[in-house]
């Protein structure tokens, strides 16, 4: 319609507020990942662990359960017992889970936007390079907060429940263990995530780098490890520092044996993270940009 013909008008509608605008993006893109059938499954199974808990809370409660099963509570609560050791294990689990779903989701969310130049039609409009990181960082996040914090810390206020508000009061620092562990973890996986989908525009070379970045530096940590008598080369290995991090929230010693006698400096393990994520929000600010020069 040509502008002189003065047959256009403003847009009459209801505006959104501006913080919520970045929302839209995860809005449209659940449309595109919940279509893929292997990914809705995948989704259910990280389901399966939760109600696993959830059945041996309930089990730890029920006499009439147990016997049923022919099943002695004493032999139950020296199996299983519901302690930070039971929660840490399973928040260990489902972080592994979330580093496949960021492996499955991660990789499609900024390269077809570069690949496509449609970083300009995103930051032509009133929406910033900041909102738009956000956007696409709330896909995973929300996804990835649905399968840990959000089912850990139902469990952990069915414990409280079930065994009185004693047993919450004394153990809140598990709560907050769940919480703050989850986040520190999907901020990891998520800016980690967008930083190889930003530069690696073929989604299954981005999973490959993915997987590069995950395991190859776990093993090199692991030979410099046992052959320098060193915990040094943990500083490049995401997991072995996540789980250093986890089991210090949860009040918990580390085992030597997982670390092959070199446990990792709490200092240390938090320093990794923070430069994996201040890296990755560099490697972003290089990239998402309203133009690309070309050379």
């Amino acid at each position: 319609m040509a502008v002189y013909d003065r047959n256009f008008g403003i847009y009459q509608g209801e505006r959104t507020p501006t913080w919520s605008r970045f929302l839209i993006i995860p809005r449209f893109a659940y449309q595109e990942v919940f279509q893929s059938r292997l990914f809705v499954a995948f989704l259910g199974f990280c389901f399966l662990l939760p109600f696993a808990g959830l059945l041996i809370i309930y089990l730890h409660h029920n006499l009439a359960a147990l016997s049923f099963i022919n099943v002695p509570l004493d032999r139950v609560q020296e199996v299983l017992p519901i302690n930070a050791t039971f929660f840490r294990r399973g928040l260990e689990f489902q972080g592994f889970l979330c580093f496949v779903l960021s492996l499955m989701v991660g990789p499609a969310l900024i390269s077809p936007d570069l690949r496509n130049n449609g970083l300009p039609l995103y930051l032509s409009r009133p929406f910033s390079r900041t909102e738009y990181v956000l956007g696409k960082a709330a896909v995973l996040a929300l996804l990835m907060s649905a399968i840990t914090w959000v089912p850990g810390l139902l469990l952990f206020f069915f414990q409280s429940y079930l065994d009185g508000a004693s047993w919450m009061g004394n153990n809140l620092g598990i709560g907050m263990a769940i919480f703050v562990g989850s986040w520190i973890w999907i901020a990891v996986l998520s800016l980690l995530s967008l930083a190889v989908s930003a530069w690696v525009k073929w989604k299954p070379v981005a999973r490959i780098s993915l997987l590069i970045l995950f395991y190859v530096p776990w093993g090199f940590a692991q030979v410099l490890n046992a052959t320098q008598d060193t915990w040094w080369g943990f500083l490049v290995a995401l997991w072995p520092t996540m789980t250093t991090v986890w089991t210090r929230l949860f009040g918990l010693p580390l085992e030597a044996s997982e670390y092959h006698g070199n446990p990792m400096p709490l200092g240390a393990a938090w320093f990794a993270l923070i430069a994996c994520c201040l890296i990755s929000l560099w490697l972003l600010s290089r990239r998402i940009r309203a133009y690309e020069v070309v050379r």
